[in-house]
Order: C-alpha cells, then structure tokens, then sequence
C-alpha cells in the first residue's frame, strides 16, 4: 500500500493496525498536509455488516467536536476500498507509553481527565464507545489526549448490530455486563476507563488471565485488588475512584461521566501532596472549616478596603449588567419568538460596549417567567444592575417599556418608553443601548459609539423572518434547527442583502453535524459561503467572523486565521458568549491551556 495513491491521498507509511482497520499515513495533496487513513481489512470487503459498523465509526466520531477526540475529515471509498480521513496525531498511544511501567500521579490525573472530557463529549451525543482501552488513546507530543476508533460506538436511534457483534472489543477491558452479552449503556465505558486508569497507576491490568476465557471469567466474578497495595503514595480518594469505576453492577458504579469528573477534578494534586500521607476523609470537615473561616476573614478585609467603591456604585456607576427576559404583553403566545429576539437584541447592543460586562443570553433565559427578587437574580448573575423590561406589538408598531435597577441596595434608576414602527427596530435597540449607556455613566469608545449609530436599512419582513429563526436556534434541538435553517434562509429570499440572515444561517451550518450526524466537510463550506457573504454586506458582524473562525479551525485547520477571526469578533462584540467558547476550544486544541 505504501507509494499508492486514493483519490488525493498519497500513502507514505503504515501507522499500524487492529481488528476493524488497517491505518495507514498518507498525504493530502490538495490541502498539502498529512492526515491518517482508516482502510476496512482486505478479509472483511465482503461484510456488509462490517462495512456498516466500520462506516457508523465515522458517523459516529464526526459527531462529536471536541479537542479530545480525534477528528474525522471525510469517508470515501476508492476501488471497492472503503477508508475514513482522520486527523494525524504526532506522537503515541497509552499503550506505548505504559510499556515503561505506570505513570506518576500527575500525568495520570491530567490524562484522565482528558479521558473523561472526551467520553463527556460522545455520551452527550449519545455515543457509547465500547472500546476504550489504552491502545485506542493517544498522547500528542505536547501531552494532549485523543481518543480514537468509534468504530464500535452505539448511536441513540441506530440500527442494532447482530449479537455476533456483541462481545467485539479487547477482553481485558470489557465490562462484566458487555461479556455476558447484556445491553450496555454509558457505565460500560465508565467501567473501561477504570481498567485504564488502573493501569496507569500500576502499570498492570485489574483482571488477568492466560486465556480470553479466564479473564472474563475474572472481570464477571472475581474483584480486583487494591491500588494501594500494588503502588504507595497514591491518595485515597482517587483509589476510592477507581473502585467505584469497576464496580460489577452497573448501578453501583459512577451513573454519568459527569459525576466521574466531579471527583476527578477534586483529587488531591500530587504537586502539593506528600506521597507518604494521604489526605483522609476524616480531616476533610475539618479543612473544609479552616478555609471556610480564611475566606471569611478575608472577605471581611476586602469589604473595608472596598467601601468606597460600594459608595460609588450606590449612586448609578456599574460595570456588569444582565437584561432579564422582557415580558411579552400581547395575548398572542405566539410572539414569543419576537419578544425573545428583542431581548437578544438588547443583549447584543449592550455587548458592544467594552467597559461593560453584560451576562449572555444562556444565563439570562433561565429567569423567563420565574419571580424572584432582584437582589437574588443579580447575586446569582454577579452583577450591579438588571434590565426589565416589556414589550407590546400591535401590528407594524412595537412598544418597549424599559427599566434600569440597581440591585444591591434595590432602587430604581431610570425608565423609559419607546414606540417606533417595526422597519425603525433595529434604530430603537440602538437608542435604548445609548440611553442605558450613558445613565451608567459606562465609558464607550468612539467606536462603540459609531456601532451603536449606525443604523442600516431593515426589511420588516425579513427582519421577522429572521427571528423566528434565531428563537428556534437558541433551542438547540434537532428539530430547532431546522426550522431556524429554514427560516434563515426564508429571511435571505424575502431580502439577499441582510446580512444577519446569512449569519444566522452560517451558524445552523456550524452545529448541524451534532444534530445529523453530518460529516463537517459536508456541511462547512456552505457555513462558510454563509459566513462571508454575511461579513460582504456587514463587516461589522461579530457572529459572521465567529462562524467563519470556526470554519477555519475545523475544517482548514488553519488555526491562526482563525484566531485573528475570533479576536476580531470579540473586538467588535466584547461580550459575544460564543466568540469566547470557541476561541477557548482553539487554545485548548493548541496545547495554550493558561490562555
């Protein structure tokens, strides 16, 4: 295979090779970078069913985008050969790693926490991998984690593999419940990371035996033996993670990734721990007392050192405010999406403003319809004043009340009306930005001030059309973003020069492979064609250069255009949410953790 050629991709070297595929080293000639290819065994060509669980391994890997995970580039199939273009990872698995003997205690606890992030990530989908073991995770030269090979991965709502299929997978691995042939869930993978993590903190397999069949008859039946006793030094609560890991009934063991995390997170960090002691469960209320009685204390200081600013924030100066769901007083329901949208909108205005930090919408919407007293919501939020709000539309007129209070102590700082017919929206959410602006006596710069006056033309009709979609957008459904893609692109046909509905439809594009399990090749490039059509008609759009970076990053890899994207997007939109996570996701997947 070595020297041939499929498709664009040149072959340079065999990478190595397992039950369900041979993986091979190739180059992409028309990207001039190198990827992995995944090619069925020459033996299994005939399979359907093989070909079906080696093509639900793509569905299934695509799916998920996290830094973690290995990346899925496409499937093609050339001369009857079926293979998957996957991400090349410079450097080795656990497996090679753990040849040496087990790791120290901090690699394991980094590594396994990647681990679980990546598990987090699939079961979040719906994903169960089935074959977590060490020879399917590998460690990148900068000691980053990918976990690779879905190629064993039940999809929620899939077709189920004959019950030939069911014991497929590494023996020493598998859970009690796998071997004996039992519907698996999630906890099976729980089960097999904690053989993982057994083995890198020993540098031995939990359950042994010569044959297939005497270590299955151990994994169902015999229990392992103690962390402790095999290695000094490591901390009790994290053998107590490992037991709770292997567990033989499902129900005993962890029940989610994410408690399994929880606990991981809390481990004693081996830098600061004296591996002749562990910390015991016993003097934990005690500690807990200790610092709880520091804080305290040093609360108390900072309060004194910062009365004067609690003074000053007492006559109507705050830097942090959060526009709590505005009310929607007509007695149609089905405005809903528009009062929602008024609400984004305000939210977005406000974000513009860099001096001000405003709470995003994801925080805000869970207090649609939910009484509380301001003074909780703001401490809940941490902020120094709330926006309330109402709004009543009657035909092409919309009226908005609004309100500006301070929370803590509770008053009332300013008020006002505006009543602008539909086409003047996009004016009016300036106007009300500019009025709480300046009654915050919140610095903006004179470009801020310029975003905030410039006031394009607006197709009522479109504008309508648009956040219907963007309401069902939020809803981060299946069937949410259909109807928003649909939307979109009904905004787009009422008016092709509105530059929001591009954006919009360039994020639909953005997170429809997690919905339909789409490969991104198939979907990214119409995100991008969104995405800079969108930036064509308004280069101020901190969403459209978002979307764009996006692409950039999942599908060029071209990591430093798309960090200028990003910075560029949170310039223009300070507090844009979604600029903030996925240039975090970028510096995660660069190794720049810090950042």
């Amino acid at each position: 295979m070595v020297g041939k050629s499929f498709s664009h991709y040149q072959i340079t070297d065999k990478l190595g090779e397992g039950g369900m595929g041979i993986v091979y080293r190739a180059h992409d000639t028309k990207l001039d970078r190198d990827v992995a290819l995944k090619f069925l065994p020459p033996h299994l060509t005939k399979s359907e069913q093989d070909k079906a669980r080696f093509l639900q391994e793509a569905k299934a890997a695509s799916a998920i985008e996290h830094p973690n995970v290995c990346v899925i580039h496409d499937i093609q199939e050339h001369e009857n050969q079926h293979f998957i273009v996957m991400q090349y990872i410079k450097g080795q698995t656990l497996k090679d790693k753990l040849r040496d003997g087990r790791l120290d205690l901090k690699d394991t606890i980094e590594l396994a926490i990647q681990i679980v992030e990546a598990l987090k990530a699939a079961h979040s989908k719906g994903i169960v991998h089935r074959d977590i073991k060490s020879e399917n995770i590998m460690v990148t030269e900068t000691g980053q984690v990918k976990v690779m090979d879905f190629g064993l991965a039940k999809l929620r709502g899939s077709v189920k593999l004959t019950k030939t299929s069911s014991t497929i997978g590494t023996v020493a691995y598998m859970s009690p419940e796998h071997i004996e042939g039992k519907e698996i869930d999630a906890r099976s993978d729980i089960f097999s990371f904690g053989v993982v993590l057994y083995e890198m903190l020993t540098g031995q397999l939990p359950f042994r035996g010569e044959y297939d069949s005497a270590m299955m008859y151990a994994i169902v039946n015999e229990e392992h033996e103690p962390v402790s006793k095999l290695q000094s030094g490591v901390p009790d609560d994290l053998e107590h993670i490992v037991h709770k890991t292997l567990k033989k009934k499902p129900e005993e063991r962890y029940q989610t990734v994410n408690d399994l995390l929880v606990d991981l997170r809390e481990v004693v960090r081996p830098e600061s721990y004296d591996k002749s002691k562990s910390v015991s469960k016993a003097k934990r209320p005690l500690m807990k007392y200790v610092y709880s009685f520091v804080v305290l204390i040093v609360v108390v200081i900072l309060s004194i050192l910062s009365r004067k600013i609690f003074l000053i924030r007492g006559n109507g100066v705050v830097d942090s405010i959060a526009v709590l769901p505005l009310e929607n007083l007509s007695d149609d329901p089905t405005q809903e999406y528009f009062v929602d949208g008024m609400t984004d909108a305000l939210i977005s205005e406000l974000a513009k403003i860099s001096a001000l930090r405003v709470i995003s919408r994801t925080s805000v919407m869970q207090y649609k319809e939910i009484r509380k007293p301001l003074p909780e919501i703001a401490r809940e939020l941490d902020v120094d004043a709330l926006i309330e709000g109402t709004v009543l539309r009657s035909g092409n007129q919309i009226r908005i009340t609004v309100q500006l209070l301070q929370a803590d102590p509770e008053r009332h700082l300013w008020t006002d009306d505006y009543v602008r017919d539909l086409q003047d929206i996009i004016q009016m959410q300036k106007e009300v930005a500019r009025s709480i602006a300046q009654e915050i006596n919140v610095t903006v710069t004179q470009a801020e001030q310029a975003r905030l006056t410039d006031v394009q033309t607006l197709n009522p009709e479109a504008h309508e059309v648009y956040l219907k979609g963007r309401y069902y957008w939020h809803q981060r459904t299946e069937e949410g973003i259909l109807k928003a893609t649909e939307f979109f692109q009904q905004a787009i046909e009422i008016d092709p020069e509105y530059a929001l509905a591009y954006s919009g439809l360039a994020d639909c594009y953005q997170v429809v492979p997690a919905f339909y399990m789409l490969l991104p090749t198939e979907v990214y490039p119409k995100a991008r064609a969104a995405a800079i059509r969108a930036l064509e008609l308004d280069d101020n759009l901190a969403e459209a250069y978002t979307s764009l970076g996006a692409v950039k990053h999942n599908l060029d890899w071209a990591f430093s255009d798309a960090e200028d994207l990003y910075k560029k997007a949170i310039s223009l939109n300070p507090n844009y949410a979604t600029a903030h996570q996925w240039y975090s996701e970028l510096l995660m997947a660069l190794g720049r953790h810090d950042e």
